[in-house]
């Protein structure tokens, strides 16, 4: 199956997802709200710790389906940043499978990947 991809997912979060199918995370890199942008509820999307430049055949993730989105404006304290707000996507996921990187594509400035479903013992990230 071909999916779009959230990199540089934390370890924490994808092993909450992997004890629990439901879960809520917030997305702020910018690279992936545009791939937020570019996805709706019932779609699949692959999530992995690696980061975009990183993902190579065989790199593993999980698989969800996207439940629900949010998409918001959060001000951001001057001392912290030359910008005054930053897009936050909170996106509710629902555990579909674990997989391991086929191919890899760019589409835009997203990346794009062809996954192959696998089961928990072939994993080597939980």
């Amino acid at each position: 199956m071909e999916l779009l991809v959230l990199a540089g997912i934390a370890r924490k979060a994808l092993d909450q997802i992997l004890r629990n199918p439901y879960r809520t995370i917030e997305i702020r890199s910018a690279r992936n709200v545009i791939v937020i942008q570019n996805l709706k509820p019932g779609e699949r999307l692959f999530l992995t710790y690696e980061t975009p430049q990183d993902i190579t055949h065989g790199t593993e993730g999980v698989i969800a389906e996207i439940l629900r989105i949010e998409r918001m404006e959060q001000r951001i304290p001057w001392e912290e940043s030359d910008e005054r707000e930053q897009t936050v996507c909170r996106v509710q996921l629902r555990l579909k499978g674990l997989g391991k990187v086929i191919e890899v594509s760019k589409e835009e400035n997203m990346v794009k990947v062809k996954v192959r479903e696998m089961l928990p013992h072939e994993m080597a990230m939980g």
